[in-house]
């Protein structure tokens, strides 16, 4: 499992673009394998920070975790994707989904229909825009696309999908290099997710896809206390439906079960549990435990570093 960390606040805290430089130079530093960029729609577009994240880095990985596809037009972020991945020197993944309802319908006013076909769309575009032919046609449901792209000094870009329900699993397995996972458990990765996508990959004849867990993660002394702060912090992923029928697949009565939480031994044992369970990337948000917000931070990323690159 390659060890890999949020380098923005997955939380409602906005990351300012000094904290979001710092954190990338700290992880290719402590070796860490990929420094994950969330897209949160109040705060840092996900590229512009991954584009920061490429300057300042020469080795780490710089993925996203996740874009939301109804708001931009496929065409539009081949383009933004092609430029941030020649900034990066090649190091860019790029990690998209449709989202939820409560952020396209309520934020944006768009419609949430039909979103695995939507999404099956919307990747015919990206798989035309990276295929660096310098021409992009595809005619499919939901977009007539005809159109020069060519990037300078761009590569090809392995696109990971956000996929819980089986069939947004399916087509991450025969359309995509994999999945990226949000409150999913051991039990809902081995019993859930690996069947359905390694079935559609092997049926699609790609390779083994990988599997990326983000895992809210803190080590502290209090377990207790642990599992409290995460279910405080996180308790609204328990009320979104995609959420909660992944975390009722792996038997889990809230978020702050599937965190990952207790002093080193413990942390470390549980992301072992993890790795065993099929996961291939771990997308750690580190969260602050007690009275010392920062100690606490510094805590758990030295645990990951110790870790890195891979467990």
């Amino acid at each position: 499992m390659r060890i890999g960390m949020f380098i923005v606040d997955t939380g409602p805290e906005p990351t300012p673009v000094e904290s979001l430089v710092a954190n990338a130079r700290w992880a290719e530093a402590a070796g860490l394998a990929t420094g994950w960029l969330p897209h949160i729609p109040w705060s840092l577009d996900a590229l512009t920070a991954a584009t920061l994240a490429g300057v300042q880095t020469e080795r780490l990985e710089i993925a996203t975790a996740v874009v939301p596809t109804y708001p931009r037009h496929p065409l539009a972020l081949a383009q933004q994707a092609l430029s941030t991945q020649a900034v990066c020197g090649g190091r860019l993944t790029l990690g998209i989904g449709p989202s939820h309802p409560v952020v396209i319908e309520k934020m944006f006013g768009l419609a949430y229909d039909a979103p695995a076909r939507h999404v099956r769309s919307y990747l015919e575009v990206l798989d035309a825009a990276f295929a660096g032919t310098g021409q992009v046609d595809v005619d499919n449901d939901d977009y007539s696309v005809h159109a020069l792209l060519a990037v300078p000094d761009s590569s090809p870009i392995p696109v990971l999908l956000a996929a819980l329900a089986p069939l947004m699993l399916r087509l991450a397995g025969e359309r995509s290099a994999g999945t990226i996972l949000w409150m999913a458990d051991e039990r809902a990765v081995g019993e859930h997710v690996l069947p359905r996508l390694l079935a559609a990959a092997d049926a699609a004849g790609r390779p083994v896809p990988r599997v990326v867990a983000g895992l809210p993660a803190a080590v502290c002394d209090d377990a207790d206390a642990g599992r409290e702060r995460a279910a405080q912090l996180f308790a609204l992923y328990g009320d979104i439906p995609t959420y909660r029928r992944i975390l009722d697949r792996g038997g889990a009565s809230g978020p702050g079960e599937v965190c990952v939480v207790g002093d080193e031994a413990a942390v470390a044992a549980r992301l072992r549990s993890y790795r065993d369970a099929g996961i291939t990337d771990l997308a750690a948000t580190v969260f602050p435990v007690g009275d010392d917000p920062a100690g606490s931070r510094r805590r758990t990323r030295e645990l990951l570093a110790s870790l890195a690159p891979e467990l």
